[in-house]
């Protein structure tokens, strides 16, 4: 059965893809279309930041982007990264959300923290629970839409907290072409799986359109709670959310919604 992924493959090979691969082994076939362009701002005041350790109690991770615009600031600094910077932001705490946020983090040389919490509101209470008010504030470089979820309760329980945001979130140039290519060749898939509020709202109206009377059939999953309560609100039936965010969590939950 095709089952459709609405994310990008990661490094831009649907193959090597784990998502892709998680659907294989539960004998799904799947075909990933990004639906999220991503715009990379405030570059050289992170790069200021990532240097001043002095001035923070740790940093913050809850999106892949967010360590990819940190990666992009190294540059010609990467020297003095690998020799000073790393191992002083290994002293304080790194917090992440998810495995693939914590993969590029430890490929900055990073050690990450909470890459099992699966959201931001479980792992603000488990920063909240190691971390004394009286810390310097911690860094969070983020997006444009980030939920406010983490900040406020972290501002709520005394936690200090600054923020700066490193990319913005838009539509994919070629979110409907690829979808309307995508149902002419293949068809309306077994299951659309949403990745993100964002995804929810840049696509549905075409998939919509696409699918017509025949989206009532085709099972609606969600990566996470946070997704699935846009979907909800969209009026949506979700057949699965997957009990963690990874691709064996997200292929179990389909696989099984589609038995």
């Amino acid at each position: 059965m095709n089952v459709l992924l609405l994310k990008e493959p990661n490094d831009g090979d649907q193959g090597s893809d784990p998502y892709n691969q998680e659907m294989t082994n539960v004998g799904l076939r799947a075909t990933l279309l990004p639906v999220l362009s991503f715009k990379f701002v405030s570059l050289n005041t992170l790069s200021e930041k990532v240097f001043q350790t002095e001035k923070y109690g740790g940093l913050i991770f809850t999106s892949p982007r967010a360590v990819e615009a940190v990666k992009m600031c190294l540059g010609d600094r990467r020297e003095e990264w690998e020799r000073i910077a790393k191992d002083k932001w290994n002293a304080k705490s790194v917090y992440v959300v998810g495995k693939a946020t914590a993969a590029l983090v430890r490929r900055l040389g990073l050690n990450p923290l909470g890459e099992d919490t699966g959201t931001a509101e479980v792992l603000s209470r488990a920063i909240i629970e190691r971390e004394d008010t009286g810390i310097l504030p911690l860094f969070f470089p983020c997006g444009s839409i980030k939920r406010e979820v983490l900040p406020v309760a972290l501002r709520e329980n005394g936690v200090p907290l600054e923020t700066l945001t490193v990319y913005q979130t838009a539509v994919h140039p070629d979110v409907v072409k690829n979808l309307t290519d995508y149902f002419a060749a293949q068809g309306p898939p077994a299951s659309v799986a949403f990745f993100s509020p964002s995804g929810v709202n840049f696509c549905l109206q075409a998939l919509r359109g696409l699918a017509g009377e025949q989206l009532a059939r085709i099972k609606l999953a969600a990566i996470g709670p946070t997704t699935r309560d846009a979907m909800l609100a969209e009026g949506l039936s979700v057949s699965c959310t997957a009990k963690k965010p990874t691709p064996q969590h997200l292929a179990e939950a389909i696989s099984k919604a589609l038995k």
